[in-house]
């Protein structure tokens, strides 16, 4: 068998892979070199991506052996799932593995922007001691409004609330007696509701057609003029332009993005200049233990599905 993992993954995942007698080609940057990837993948029998590599149609088109895609995370709007399924691959992702980093960050993102512990540090080792300036805000009362009701959102409500804040959630697909809601303590409600009560919006809905700008100018107009927003989700789910209005004319107090539209953005993108505008690289879900977690779970997914077992982190499309 051949594996080709094509973005940054962790040793153990290899070794994982290597210990069956395989052939892995790991190239961490071999997703961006198109004509090279289609010529590994013309032999291989599985690959392993993370976001960057774009596994669509015209990749899939070309003539390979693939018989399974492995995800180095949970979203999949980089591959294109109903051509895969027309070629017969199957698609298997790190199920749940980063979940409680994500939540962590979320809770990071917080009280990052209620106790600006950095700046004020920066402030005295230049010489101030401005205490009046670095006076932070308790979290403990606020409401925090998830957008997107799901594993994730579950683990950031059990945090928070273990806070005192109270949580608030949309999500068209979770109904009041299913888990998140009955054991986490989410009061479900709708998205006016969460947009207009909220003290920190929180985004956990995958990036589509429906949820593509869902945080636009009308939507954020709708939030608490010191409300922040925080998207460790998928670029494209809020609309930077209209973000960038919005923090520069006061409409909403902050924003913590961990995912843009353009990944690395752009140098002269206008959400850098933001000083109420926090940018992390995609980082949500890196952590140490999670990517050891991810790693192992999806080469020993791959594994299964090669060796004939029906993986419980498959993904299925229906057509």
């Amino acid at each position: 068998m051949k594996v080709v993992i094509t973005e940054l993954n962790w040793p153990i995942g290899i070794d994982i892979l290597q210990a069956k007698g395989w052939g892995v080609v790991y190239d961490p940057e071999l997703w961006r070199n198109r004509e090279r990837l289609r010529a590994e993948l013309q032999n291989a029998d599985a690959v392993i991506v993370r976001n960057q590599t774009k596994v669509d149609a015209e990749l899939l088109g070309w003539e390979h052996r693939l018989k399974v895609i492995g995800r180095l995370g949970v979203g999949l709007d980089n591959i294109d799932l109903p051509a895969a399924a027309d070629h017969g691959i199957q698609v298997v992702y790190g199920k749940n593995a980063n979940a409680t980093s994500v939540a962590e960050y979320v809770i990071s993102g917080v009280f990052a922007s209620a106790r600006l512990l950095r700046e004020a540090s920066a402030d005295v080792k230049s010489g101030g001691w401005n205490r009046k300036k670095y006076t932070g805000l308790e979290v403990s009362g606020k409401t925090l409004g998830l957008i997107g009701v799901g594993e994730i959102g579950h683990r950031v409500a059990v945090r928070a609330r273990a806070l005192g804040i109270k949580v608030i959630g949309y999500d068209p697909f979770v109904a009041p007696y299913d888990f998140p809601v009955a054991e986490s303590g989410i009061e479900l409600a709708g998205i006016e509701r969460v947009l207009t009560e909220s003290d920190y919006v929180s985004l956990h809905v995958p990036l589509t057609g429906g949820t593509r700008n869902l945080l636009n100018k009308e939507s954020l107009a709708k939030m608490k003029r010191s409300a922040v927003v925080i998207n460790s989700a998928r670029g494209g789910i809020v609309n930077e332009a209209d973000l960038n209005e919005a923090l520069l004319g006061g409409t909403i107090g902050g924003a913590i993005l961990d995912v843009l539209e353009q990944e690395p953005p752009a140098a002269d993108h206008p959400l850098l200049q933001r000083d109420n505008c926090i940018i992390t690289p995609h980082i949500a879900g890196l952590t140490e233990e999670s990517q050891v977690r991810t790693a192992e779970m999806v080469s020993n997914e791959v594994i299964g599905e090669l060796e004939g077992r029906s993986s419980l982190c498959r993904v299925n499309v229906r057509r």
